[in-house]
């Protein structure tokens, strides 16, 4: 727990030594490496895609057990991104690397480990003061 105060600490002071332009939000703090699992996040479906097409395209790297979509809530449209979910994950290692950037019903794939829902976890995002946002501006 220290290492981890001691990291944000580090984090959450800005080149000229304030503290003031940061902003503390709860999620998962990024790692250089995200850690292989079992489920792979698609993005950049096509609207035309269901979980239907987007398994029998994953199937030929290992069985598949489930698919979702996420869909909008009001229009009931694709979002563009859903999750794949494989029973071993050398078939979810080797699908990854197969699929990702491969064109799937005209539209590029990215895929990436699916990372957990974590909650608690401080994460410094810079948060800009209005004399930066006017700065910025003017460029």
């Amino acid at each position: 727990m220290k290492s981890v105060l001691a990291s944000l600490a580090r984090r959450a002071v800005a080149l000229d030594g304030t503290t003031s332009k940061w902003r503390f939000y709860c999620s998962r703090p990024s790692s250089s490496a995200p850690p292989s699992n079992n489920k792979l996040f698609v993005g950049g479906l096509s609207w035309s895609v269901n979980e239907k097409t987007l398994k029998d395209a994953f199937s030929t790297y290992g069985e598949v057990t489930e698919v979702r979509i996420m869909y909008d809530k009001e229009t009931g449209r694709s979002r563009g991104f859903g999750f794949v979910y494989f029973s071993k994950v050398d078939e979810a290692k080797s699908a990854k690397d197969a699929m990702d950037g491969k064109a799937f019903l005209g539209r590029p794939l990215r895929i990436t480990y699916a990372l957990e829902k974590v909650r608690g976890a401080p994460v410094v995002v810079p948060r800009l003061s209005s004399v930066d946002i006017a700065t910025n501006h003017d460029k």
